[in-house]
């Protein structure tokens, strides 16, 4: 015979609807997951482009950096300021090598990279 959901949902017996419920609290959990997830990686982008942002263009403003062990580095170039920063986080990770391989291939646009992708 052809039973229908909930048909079978009563004569699986009672351990397989636990599992089956079990397995939706699961899938909400994922869900929940996936979406603190997606919004740590755009707060770490976001963070990362205000970083730089203020030196981007004629008018931008150099940034004075302080090193652990006390060297100072003042510097306007978006791939050397998210080098210099300590990030941990994935995206911002991702980020960070974005800026140093526009630097690598065109010599240029590193803080305009960071910026567009934190945008």
């Amino acid at each position: 015979t052809i039973l229908g959901e909930g048909e079978a949902a009563l004569a699986a017996g009672p351990a397989e609807m636990t599992a089956r419920k079990g397995a939706k609290a699961e899938r909400y959990v994922d869900n929940k997951r996936k979406d603190d997830v997606r919004l740590s990686n755009i707060i770490a982008a976001k963070s990362l482009a205000d970083a730089v942002r203020t030196s981007l263009g004629p008018r931008g403003m150099d940034k004075m950096v302080v090193e652990g062990d006390g060297n100072v580095l003042i510097t306007n170039d978006g791939a050397t300021i998210l080098e210099k920063l300590d990030v941990k986080q994935p995206a911002g990770k991702m980020l960070v090598q974005l800026s140093k391989s526009q630097d690598i291939v065109a010599g240029d646009g590193t803080t305009s990279v960071g910026v567009l992708c934190g945008a």
